[in-house]
């Protein structure tokens, strides 16, 4: 996996918020994540700690990210 992914192999959808568990992406989000250009990986990487913390979300302690 690259570096340029907020994955961190949890890969779980919270079933009230629709974001994953680990990363905090939508899977809309998640399935074009190849598809992206760089601006917009960025872009989205630059919301998903508000959006975590907006909807109580928070990594699951002890997983590192991927390489």
């Amino acid at each position: 996996m690259s570096k340029d992914t907020p994955c961190i192999a949890v890969c779980m959808i919270d079933p009230k918020t629709k974001l994953c568990f680990g990363c905090g992406r939508t899977l809309p989000e998640i399935a074009r994540w190849h598809a992206m250009d760089s601006a917009e990986r960025l872009a989205v990487m630059a919301m998903l700690p508000a959006r975590m913390w907006a909807a109580g979300l928070q990594p699951i302690a002890g997983l590192s990210k991927r390489a």
